[in-house]
């Protein structure tokens, strides 16, 4: 059986990505900064969410770039939009000189600053074969100033004959994009982190960790933190609840196209080495606001 636990880490990020960033043009950043930002960076930088009068200084979002390949980020999806991506990683844990692909499309809908955004996502993880389907779902809502909170389910209905994964997971997050630290993209702040609380792929080790002597259990607690070095390039360091990842999230183009790609599982605390982890997404907005 194919191992995919790190695939489904890219599902989360993905989906994650693909709603946060959000674009004001034909389409909307990738993951509206992180399930929107979040698939990527995305290119209209930031949703012009609780517009401020021109005395009052405007509230920064996440940068445009991806902030991260393997967890969720507090940050949803804003207006709606379709979204698409893939993930893989190379190789596979417990398994020589194999990758995994795993992808994923869905919808967003709703605005999370005046009630909440809703996003739904089918994955597919045998993509040779076309089969293996799961779902996401994951509810966004704006706090207050550069905050967001988001909660979700994770993997739901996914056929345990060919995934290994250890059942649904459900998850809490809160991120935050710091104010006095401003991007070089125009309503954007270069500093954000993500802290959260999960069940499932955050919690349960997999049978191949429990056989080699490395435990039942994770934290529970994942997080992340994500800088921007350059315009459009973010340096990202994530704890999965598992294991610890780095990453850089790129918007490459004057599109809505985002690329992550890192390194995961660089402690000894689950799997048998580290392995290197990529993701693309593109979101499609179906209106202008």
């Amino acid at each position: 059986m194919i191992f995919k636990t790190n695939i489904w880490v890219f599902v989360c990020c993905a989906v994650a990505t693909l709603c946060l960033n959000t674009q004001t043009a034909h389409s909307q950043n990738q993951f509206e900064k992180e399930l929107t930002q979040k698939m990527d960076d995305f290119l209209a930088p930031t949703p012009q969410i609780n517009q401020q009068s021109s005395q009052t200084k405007a509230q920064l979002y996440p940068s445009d770039a991806p902030g991260g390949i393997l967890i969720p980020s507090g940050f949803g999806g804003y207006g709606t939009y379709l979204f698409g991506g893939v993930g893989a990683t190379y190789p596979e844990v417990y398994r020589n000189n194999k990758a995994d692909l795993i992808t994923s499309i869905g919808a967003c809908v709703g605005n999370p600053a005046k009630a909440i955004n809703f996003a739904a996502g089918l994955n597919m993880t045998d993509v040779h074969r076309l089969r293996d389907f799961s779902a996401n779902f994951i509810v966004s809502r704006l706090l207050f100033t550069g905050t967001s909170i988001s909660a979700g389910a994770l993997q739901l209905f996914a056929n345990k004959r060919f995934s290994d994964a250890s059942g649904s997971t459900f998850y809490l997050a809160v991120s935050h994009a710091v104010q006095t630290v401003p991007s070089l993209t125009p309503g954007c702040s270069r500093l954000t982190y993500t802290i959260g609380i999960g069940s499932g792929r955050f919690y349960k080790k997999s049978p191949k960790d429990i056989q080699a002597g490395r435990g039942e259990h994770g934290t529970a607690i994942f997080g992340s933190l994500s800088y921007e070095l350059i315009r459009h390039l973010n340096v990202n360091a994530e704890w999965t609840g598992m294991n610890l990842g780095i990453s850089a999230g790129v918007r490459p183009f004057p599109v809505p196209l985002s690329l992550a790609i890192g390194v995961a599982n660089l402690t000894r605390y689950t799997n048998d080495r580290a392995n290197m982890v990529f993701s693309i997404g593109y979101p499609l907005s179906l209106n202008r606001r």
